[in-house]
């Protein structure tokens, strides 16, 4: 490679380098970030692919972590008195790995949120561009399929997070009032509240799975066709 070729290698790698950094400066602003990453060969396909992806382990996440969590909360019901303290701490670090997975499926779902409005949007008005009749009815029809398919996954994928506060509300109140009440009285209600609280974290993880799925046909379906 001669000196000419080496600088123009050069040149076009601090070019993408600088344009990278400006990606990661523009992470505030949805559409000046995403205009980024066309420019660099990401379409907002694939954001919108890659961004279910990560909503979708999300909630993979954290589906395990209110298990762990209502499993943990169960085996508290059965030890002696004088273990309390150490079991609230375990308990009491649970709520707050629950309340970071929460946090997150949330995030990812209003990022998933971003960036289809700002697909569809593009894609809408892009259908303006066609002079052929046929390919424009054809992208339509692709667009309205899109669309529906987003909106019942977005349907589940919201009502999914939304059980995850009941849940947190509930499990916050038992930690707290076990952090004031170590003792066995204190075990007894809780015997009686886990009935509740297992039945409102088995519909959670229902809901979390069918959103799993709901995802993972989301995601086919938007997946090119070779």
């Amino acid at each position: 490679m001669n000196s000419s070729s080496t600088s123009l290698v050069a040149r076009s790698w601090w070019g993408r380098a600088g344009l990278f950094g400006l990606i990661v400066l523009l992470g505030g602003c949805q559409a000046a970030y995403l205009g980024a990453l066309e420019k660099i060969g990401i379409p907002k396909r694939e954001v919108l692919l890659d961004r279910v992806s990560k909503a979708r382990s999300s909630q993979e996440d954290a589906k395990e972590q209110f298990a762990s969590a209502l499993e943990k909360f169960l085996a508290i019901t059965k030890v002696e008195p004088g273990e309390l303290k150490s079991r609230y701490e375990q308990l009491n670090s649970e709520l707050k790995r629950n309340e970071a997975r929460a946090t997150e499926v949330r995030d990812r779902l209003a990022s998933v949120k971003d960036v289809a409005e700002a697909l569809f949007s593009e894609w809408k008005k892009e259908l303006e561009q066609y002079s052929s009749a046929d390919l424009r009815s054809r992208s339509e029809v692709q667009l309205a399929a899109t669309q529906k398919s987003y909106a019942e996954l977005l349907v589940v994928m919201e009502r999914a997070a939304a059980r995850m506060e009941p849940v947190l509300k509930a499990f916050r109140d038992q930690v707290l009032f076990l952090k004031h009440n170590l003792n066995a009285q204190a075990i007894r209600s809780l015997d009686t509240t886990s009935r509740t609280l297992q039945a409102d974290i088995g519909r959670l993880i229902e809901d979390m799975e069918k959103s799993i799925r709901e995802a993972d046909e989301f995601m086919k379906g938007l997946q090119p066709t070779t």
